[in-house]
């Protein structure tokens, strides 16, 4: 049996350029990923199958897997090896804007390509048709991302870093998020993503108000960074100066009811 992390992804810094033709959106974006996420198990097996576990396994039920089982699909009509049982334990909440669709089929990937000894090179063709932030999450490493987000130049990033992820447990619909952006270029990603923004943040708060309330309680937090929305939300996240800091922080939204997650960038 294969076991892959799909990793949390993060936005450190999104900015929208334009809306095109093809109906997506040109980017420029600043990828990272932390040391958590949900978990791939995949296997080779008489029959195809698919397993949901973990504490978000019941939003996903209904979906027949979602990307993970259409990433299965287009592995096996490109490269074939038979039939596989996979079994996704989801950890990370749906619809966040931290790539959980899309890290779950990178993640599929990565297995089966460790099953059958394929190349992360060989499969990027089925990560792109998949889905923009597929690509990203099949490499896992920091980026730049351009075009849709496909378009990678990896950076140096900041490994070890304290990171809290905070979800205020909304589901935020990306489609309509992108809808609702103003079509305003506010420029190119700076090099420094401080100094950068997420342009998606403004209608993803008019859609989900409560990711105020996020955003005031991380930046408030002592030890606290840069402080961001990921994605199209609603999940925010904080770096910290250190892991006290960030547990401290952790624990002091404890009684909110929101989704936590304490871990560093890799």
């Amino acid at each position: 049996m294969i076991v892959e992390t799909a990793k949390a992804k993060l936005n450190l810094a999104l900015h929208v350029r334009a809306r095109r033709a093809d109906g997506y959106h040109e980017l420029e974006t600043l990828f990272a990923f932390v040391e958590h996420g949900d978990i791939v198990s995949a296997t080779r097996a008489e029959a195809d199958s698919f397993m949901l576990a973990g504490p978000f396994a019941g939003v996903l039920a209904g979906e027949g897997g979602n990307l993970v089982t259409r990433a299965a699909a287009e592995f096996a009509r490109e490269f074939g090896h038979g039939a596989h049982a996979i079994t996704l334990d989801k950890r990370l909440p749906v619809a966040s804007g931290i790539g959980g669709g899309s890290a779950d089929a990178a993640a599929t990937l990565r297995a089966l390509g460790r099953l059958h000894g394929i190349s992360v090179a060989d499969m990027f063709p089925i990560a792109a048709a998949l889905g923009s932030d597929v690509p990203a999450c099949l490499h896992g490493v920091t980026a730049i991302g351009r075009g849709r987000g496909e378009r990678l130049e990896p950076v140096p990033g900041l490994p070890g870093t304290p990171v809290l992820l905070v979800n205020p447990g909304v589901a935020v619909s990306t489609a309509e998020v992108f809808r609702r952006w103003d079509g305003v270029d506010r420029g190119p990603l700076p090099a420094d993503p401080r100094a950068g923004r997420n342009d998606l943040e403004p209608p993803a708060r008019a859609i989900a108000p409560v990711i105020d309330d996020v955003l005031d309680a991380l930046a408030g937090a002592p030890g606290a960074g840069l402080v961001r929305m990921s994605g199209s939300g609603a999940t925010c996240f904080a770096l910290f100066d250190g892991e006290a800091s960030r547990d401290a922080a952790a624990a002091a939204l404890a009684g909110r009811g929101w989704w936590t997650l304490s871990t560093r960038l890799t």
